[in-house]
């Protein structure tokens, strides 16, 4: 088990003073950052939709990037959101695991 030091738990403990398990502070911040995580990713998957007017797998089947002519723009973007796609998944899994251990 991680031992978290004396000095490092006095700054966990005043985020909520109320609460005597250190455990329990952390999940909770770990998922408030999981959240914020996912919030940016569905942002750009959004932002991407509308740019794009379709849906990341519309985008792929479609071949979006060849059809543009591999530009600079397209190209980044498909990164941009391939990645923002796959963190989606990533911090809902990741909430799910955390929700397990309350």
């Amino acid at each position: 088990m991680l031992k978290v030091e004396e000095k490092i738990q006095k700054y966990i403990y005043f985020l909520n003073p109320q609460e005597k398990n250190i455990n329990k502070i952390l999940i909770q911040l770990l998922q408030k950052e999981y959240r914020r995580r996912l919030t940016r990713y569905e942002n750009v998957d959004r932002a991407l939709q509308q740019k794009y007017g379709v849906s990341f797998n519309k985008f792929n089947a479609k071949n979006i990037v060849k059809e543009r002519g591999f530009s600079w723009e397209v190209e980044s973007d498909a990164m941009l959101w391939e990645q923002a796609i796959d963190g989606i998944k990533t911090m809902r899994r990741k909430l799910n695991e955390l929700n397990t251990l309350k």
